[in-house]
């Protein structure tokens, strides 16, 4: 039985972001793993609070309050398919890795060696993408040939795929959620 999970790519506001955006050169920053098309479970490692950049780990992705930070932030959301069993696995083994998120922290230390273009990996210390990679490649879905910790949003930016699900501001994507579905990019596939 095939089933599907959710890549969000996130373009949000601020210092750290723009810093980001400059490095990759890609409008978006961030990357999100759903279990559904909403993103009503959703995880990534992130800000904590979504106005404090600082505290960062690993978070289950709160839409309306990151909206209350930063409501015009952009979504570009595809799916990948997966096998039904392997996606309930994903599913114990994020809300496992949730239970215990204050022990999965941001990898700053890693960042420089990600520019010099060097593996890195620090125990339980993740970058959004990083994490995603990795966590993906372990449950079978391997979509880039280099080290997890060199993967970045512009690599699932780049990454070739079916189509994208929906293109819009937070705002516009929660205005959608639960009532008329998603309003499809332009020229994207729309899964209903």
């Amino acid at each position: 039985m095939t089933d599907r999970i959710y890549i969000a790519l996130v373009d949000t506001p601020g210092l750290f972001a723009s810093l980001i955006r400059r490095t990759i050169r890609r409008s978006y920053v961030h990357v999100v793993l759903g279990l559904d098309k909403d993103l009503e479970e959703a995880y990534s490692f992130g800000r904590r609070n979504p106005c404090i950049p600082y505290f960062s780990g690993f978070e289950k992705e709160d839409l309306k309050r990151i909206a209350g930070a930063f409501p015009t932030a952009r979504y570009r959301i595809y799916s990948l398919e997966c096998d039904g069993e392997e996606k309930a696995r994903m599913r114990e083994e994020l809300r496992r890795l949730y239970s215990d998120r204050f022990r999965y922290h941001y990898c700053v230390l890693g960042l420089p060696f990600l520019l010099a273009g060097r593996p890195f990996y620090q125990k339980r210390h993740y970058t959004c993408s990083s994490f995603l990679a990795r966590f993906l490649q372990e449950h079978g879905i391997c979509l880039f040939e280099k080290h997890f910790s060199l993967v970045t949003p512009a690599d699932f930016y780049d990454y070739k795929r079916d189509g994208i699900l929906f293109e819009g501001t937070l705002r516009e994507l929660l205005g959608r959620t639960g009532q008329e579905g998603y309003r499809p990019a332009k020229g994207a596939l729309y899964e209903g």
